[in-house]
Parts: C-alpha cells; structure tokens; sequence
C-alpha cells in the first residue's frame, strides 16, 4: 500500500489518488458489492495491476477510502472547532458541520452504507466505520462533560442518535429543513442536560 496514516494526510502518488477519488465516487453511488475493481482501474484510466500495486486488493482501497472520508469529516470539525470557545456551542459543532457536508452526501452516510454490505466483524472496513461512529459518541461525550452535563454518556447517544437520523432524513426525504431541525432540537436536549 501506498502511504496508510491512520486519520492523518494519506500519501498518495497522482495515479493512487486518482483511483480512490474513483473508488470514492463509485462504492458512494453505487455500493460496495456493486463496483469491481475492473470498473474502478477502467474509470480510473489505470490497469488493473496498479490499483493493486497501489491498494494490494479492492478490501484496502476500501480501507483508505473510508479513512479518507474520516479525515475530511474530521477535518471539517476541527476546523470549525478552532473558531468555537463556547463550551456548549463546541458540543454542537458537528450538527454545525452538516449544512455544508450534507449536499455531497445524497445517498445518507457513506459509513452507514458500507456497514450495511460489510456484515463480517473482523472486515478492516468495519473496524474503520466503527472506530468513526465511536470517535463521534466519544467526541460529544467529551464536549459534554466539558459543558458540564450532569450524564455526559447519556447525552453522547442522544446527540450522535439524532446526528446520525439528521443524515438518513435528509438522504431519504431531501427535508432542506433537517440539519436546521436537528441542531435546534440538539440545543434544547444539551441546555437542558447542562443546566445546574
């Protein structure tokens, strides 16, 4: 494999990239199970022998294109987070962060996705969606305590539940309104669960 940091910068040369910005487009669009590696390396402009070159099978290619797209969710979010002091509005930072990534999400989560065509536990790409959903609930539990909620696990699953339903309700319905909804409702659960 070409360059694998976990969650940081994956080194890529141009033709790899090419290939994952491909692979990307097409396991969104299509689903995991539905695109082969002959289809990516054809759209890619590659062969076959240098998707694997680059990626050793169609599993790590799937691999680095989950990490990608965690790096960039993340990425969003730490970058909203630098301009954020408030406590409370920290907390809320990736209900924040969905008017702008939902646009590019029409199909829901792409996590959601490949966990619903990814049912062995051991998968590599498993274990990529669930250290991601993980890094979420974590995420707002940390921001809660820091806000001073009396339950901060508690309110970790709460937030991440609507979190995640704001994304298959917008995917579904195309509700323009959802993201918008959801941080409201998001608010009013973590002023309640802050008060003293």
């Amino acid at each position: 494999m070409s360059g694998t940091a976990h969650h940081g910068e994956t080194k890529l040369t141009p033709a790899a990239r090419r290939i994952l910005d491909t692979a990307a487009e097409l396991f969104y669009a299509r689903g995991i199970h539905a695109v082969g590696v002959d289809t990516i390396a054809a759209e890619s402009g590659v062969t076959k022998r240098t998707l694997y070159d680059r990626f050793g099978s169609k599993d790590g290619l799937l691999v680095i294109y989950l990490e990608d797209r965690d790096r960039r969710w993340r990425a969003r979010i730490d970058a909203h987070l630098t301009e954020e002091t408030d406590p409370l509005r920290r907390l809320l930072t990736p209900f924040d962060v969905l008017p702008e990534w939902l646009p590019d999400s029409s199909r829901g989560c792409s996590f959601i996705n490949a966990f619903a065509e990814l049912p062995e536990p051991d998968h590599p790409g498993r274990q990529v969606i669930v250290a991601e959903k993980t890094w979420l609930r974590d995420f707002f539990r940390d921001h809660a305590a820091a806000a001073g909620a009396a339950a901060p696990e508690q309110l970790a699953i709460q937030l991440l539940s609507l979190h995640e339903g704001a994304i298959i309700s917008y995917s579904i319905t195309g509700e323009q309104d959802a993201p918008a909804a959801v941080r409201a409702a998001a608010q009013q659960l973590a002023e309640r669960a802050t008060k003293n």
